[in-house]
């Protein structure tokens, strides 16, 4: 039976679904939840997942070709439906559902009102009755070092239950109590309630009414000086330069009045980072970030969906405002969950999700999207590094392609143009899992007709270095072999671009060495393509027809992340979180960067080359000009006024220039339209 055929054995028929809102949960022939989806309609919804497999993303297709059957439930309202489809997705926990990873556990400050003596602490463990967390924060001992200053200005219990019971065992107090950073309730020096109300006055400080504090602290110091009290005044004076000193270490980012929380998001098509900056009293009170594992083609609003339902808990209190990249479609009725969460908290106050448009929220909005960027980063580059994870990564691709052995050796080939002009393509190499940038090259293509001619032309140029009896073209053993370096260096021979000779053409068809060790024909255990079955054929055929039949070839398609082999009408897929995957797509991502690199240092020096052929302008006014505007979008964009502000161009040239790159020829300035994607 067909993927297809097994799909409608177990598709409900349209009539049956209902229109109301309601949850759905896609399940195997095992019975286990695959996904959890909500709809406002469930049967307009559900209708999405059963058009023709073909025109399903790759991973939605996965997913109802696993599944045997759905089943739903209508509910009164959206709210209801969020509210059922976060508490089915804690319990069930389903494959196909974003999956949220490396959340570490991050260290808070708690101060347990619930207990008769309340103790301020600094713990990784969430969920004490009747405490009050603050942060999270990224560093223990930032917060151990935040605990020590307050204590001085409020003086309340931070030992352990053991050293509370012995000091009250034998009426002494602890070290802290004798240094004043304690007002000792163990042995009465306080009373319990006044005790309570000193770790009250914590946690409202802590919660950001900090200024009111400090105000307070001020009025009483300066009555007890007018009154000649001047030992309680020192007092008070010690306390306030605590919470000074407590307030000069967090951030200042918003006025004082101001609590938000900013989600930041980087994402890819396999993980997402997150960070959340937690404002409180216009101070930045806490930060916390982790990596979402994105398993179905999940646009950013409903990223940002599944984010605000899995960031709060009964630590984690959701701030009155909360800036977003993108607002979800049932932004309403999670702000009314979310709402929800904060007066159970005991908080007050509605909360509002939205994005910052200008001003102080929108820069620090752009700067909690940047530490996602690089947390993104860090969380890629620590996975590459891991020697582990790239030998489980090279037998799993081994494994899944039928290989012989795990591909020691990879190259992969990246095709890119500018709306069918300027073809370029590039070759970057990894070994053992990790990129051998002396290794790279780059190729220009005279004329090719399509991507796959393209591609057949840059394999069949590649594999002429592999064929039986090729020999190399010595060059000096200390040639700089860089990836830059080298490519430049063979650009006229490797190449064969535009006016190359026939014997430059031929002396590419030869292996380039250095010394004794040959740079460009080691032999490959895979060739990735990237894009998708049409380039993999293309691919194929230049195999056939160089005689070579121990390598072997497959594509990766970007949108999908799936893999291709040839004379195949299926793609092999990966699992979404598997280091076989992440390894092929940090390949592809590196041979298109290199690419696109390349092709912009031509469009460069096509740009130059364009400009120094209009009368009166030499190469350092052409410099001039593209200095001036900093981009060739700009130059183009410009008027001719514009252009005659430049020092050195006068109308008559401005008039050719803003010309040239507007209406000229085939070497005419032009924004790229294509980067040669499948």
């Amino acid at each position: 039976m067909t993927p297809q055929e097994t799909r409608e054995s177990w598709r409900p028929r349209r009539g049956e679904i209902p229109t109301e809102p309601g949850v759905y949960r896609f399940r195997d022939d095992a019975g286990r939840v695959l996904y959890v989806g909500k709809a406002k309609n469930l049967r307009q919804r559900l209708s999405n997942y059963f058009q023709p497999l073909h025109t399903l993303h790759e991973r939605t297709r996965r997913m109802v070709t696993t599944a045997r059957g759905v089943e739903w439930t209508v509910v009164g309202s959206e709210l209801e439906a969020l509210q059922l489809e976060y508490g089915w997705i804690k319990e069930f926990a389903p494959p196909f559902n974003v999956k949220f990873r490396d959340d570490k556990t991050y260290p808070y400050l708690a101060i347990t009102l619930g207990d008769a003596v309340p103790r301020v602490m600094v713990t990784r463990t969430r969920g004490i009755p009747g405490a009050r967390y603050f942060g999270p924060y990224t560093k223990v001992w930032a917060v151990r070092e935040t605990v020590d200053i307050m204590l001085k200005a409020f003086p309340m219990r931070s030992c352990s239950e053991a050293t509370y019971k012995r000091a009250r065992d034998r009426n002494r107090p602890c070290l802290l109590g004798d240094i004043g950073k304690c007002a000792a309730p163990c042995v009465d020096r306080i009373s319990k309630a006044d005790h309570k109300s000193i770790a009250l006055d914590f946690a409202s400080f802590m919660a950001g009414n900090d200024a009111s504090h400090v105000r307070e602290l001020r009025a009483r110091m300066t009555a007890a000086a007018a009154e000649m009290d001047y030992e309680s005044a020192a007092r008070l004076r010690d306390q306030i330069g605590a919470l000074e000193t407590a307030l000069s270490k967090s951030s200042i980012v918003l006025h004082e009045d101001v609590d938000v929380d900013v989600f930041g998001i980087a994402h890819d098509e396999l993980a997402a980072a997150v960070q959340l900056f937690i404002v409180r009293g216009g101070r930045i009170r806490g930060v916390r970030g982790w990596v979402v594992d994105t398993e179905l083609d999940v646009a950013l609003s409903e990223l940002v969906d599944q984010v605000l339902q899995n960031a709060y808990d009964e630590v984690t209190v959701p701030a009155r405002e909360i800036i977003v990249p993108e607002v979800p479609d049932d932004g309403a009725a999670l702000q009314q969950v979310l709402t929800e969460r904060r007066r159970a908290a005991g908080e007050r106050g509605a909360v509002v999700v939205k994005t910052a448009q200008r001003g102080d929220k929108a820069s620090l909005s752009e700067t909690v999207t940047t530490n996602a960027r690089n947390a993104l980063q860090v969380y890629k580059t620590r996975r590459s590094g891991d020697f582990t994870a790239r030998s489980q990564a090279l037998a799993d691709i081994q494994e899944a392609l039928g290989l012989a052995e795990a591909p020691l050796r990879l190259e992969c080939f990246d095709v890119s143009h500018l709306g069918g002009t300027n073809q370029v393509a590039s070759m970057v190499v990894f070994e053992d899992g990790l990129p051998k940038k002396d290794q790279y090259r780059k190729f220009s293509i005279a004329s090719a007709r399509d991507d796959t001619d393209a591609v057949y032309q840059v394999l069949s140029r590649r594999l002429a270095y592999l064929r039986p009896g090729a020999t190399g073209v010595e060059v000096p053993a200390d040639t700089d072999l860089a990836a830059d370096a080298v490519a430049a260096a063979e650009s006229a021979a490797v190449d064969g671009a535009e006016g190359t000779s026939a014997s430059e053409v031929a002396a590419a068809d030869a292996p380039v060495t250095t010394g004794t060790r040959k740079a460009f024909h080691y032999r490959p255990g895979l060739l990735v393509i990237d894009g998708g079955q049409p380039q993999v054929a293309a691919a194929a055929r230049a195999l056939a027809d160089a005689g070579i039949d121990d390598i072997a070839v497959c594509g990766i398609a970007k949108r999908l992340e799936e893999i291709w082999l040839p004379d195949s009408d299926y793609p092999v897929i990966l699992p979404r979180s598997s280091d076989a995957l992440f390894l092929l797509q940090r390949l592809r991502d590196e041979a298109h960067r290199f690419a696109l690199r390349y092709q912009r240092t031509k469009r460069s020096a096509d740009i130059q080359t364009q400009l120094s052929s209009i009368p009166g302008l030499g190469p350092t006014r052409v410099k001039q000009l593209l200095t001036h505007f900093g981009s060739v979008a700009r130059l183009r964009a410009a008027s001719i006024d514009e252009l005659v502000a430049v020092d050195g161009i006068g109308r008559i040239t401005a008039e050719q220039v803003h010309r040239a790159v507007r209406q000229g020829g085939p070497g005419r300035l032009r924004a790229p339209t294509s980067e040669g994607r499948p």
